[in-house]
């Protein structure tokens, strides 16, 4: 039997943060912990070559977001979460710069990497979605890229592991294998349990 979630929705979270609840801002953010740190692995793989673990820079995220939030105005969680990409860039940015040694600020930096971000968060609202035969009605009424990594961080870490790499990575089955240290069929055959414990998951999420 699936539990029901009672917790507010994000839109009302929201609306009490900005009304100056401490509390609801944390819940708040907490909501997009899984997104997040989807997203902050993904550009660390492709930046700092696994250098910096995806939890910190979230972490550290969240902590910005947290002192900032009232430079945050937009209303909508579609800004909430385009806000918290940025503020996320701007933290790797800086994750970037430290490793290469760069004291200066670099704008451009920034950009690009806010770019890419928004690039693989709408990657991650179709390349999974796309396995599955309807949406599910709590991705209809929030962002697809947020539901889709609450359901990734509720799969055993192997599962989420040969998703992220085959589909978010966009890794060959060979690549795949190379990198999880497995054979090729056994990677096959991993993805495809894998695909049918995501699909179980949204639709518990119905």
């Amino acid at each position: 039997m699936v539990s029901i979630n009672t917790s507010p929705e994000p839109a009302e979270l929201l609306v009490r943060a900005r009304a100056g609840d401490g509390a609801a801002l944390g819940r708040l953010l907490e909501r997009y912990r899984g997104y997040l740190k989807v997203l902050a692995r993904l550009e660390i793989g492709r930046r700092l070559s696994g250098k910096m673990d995806p939890s910190d820079l979230v972490q550290e995220t969240f902590l910005e977001a947290h002192r900032d939030f009232g430079r945050f105005r937009g209303g909508t969680e579609a800004e909430f979460t385009r806000w918290l990409r940025r503020v996320l860039a701007t933290n790797l940015a800086n994750a970037v710069r430290r490793y290469v040694g760069t004291k200066r600020r670099d704008v451009r930096l920034e950009r690009e990497l806010a770019e890419e971000i928004d690039e693989s968060s709408a990657h991650l609202a179709t390349a999974l979605a796309g396995q599955e035969s309807s949406p599910s009605r709590q991705a209809a009424r929030r962002e697809e890229a947020v539901t889709l990594a609450d359901a990734l961080a509720e799969l055993p870490e192997d599962y989420r592991e040969v998703l992220v790499l085959r589909h978010l990575e966009g890794l060959a089955f060979a690549a795949v294998a190379t990198r999880m240290g497995r054979t090729e069929d056994s990677v096959k055959n991993l993805w495809a349990r894998a695909l049918a414990r995501l699909r179980r998951v949204l639709g518990a999420e119905q």
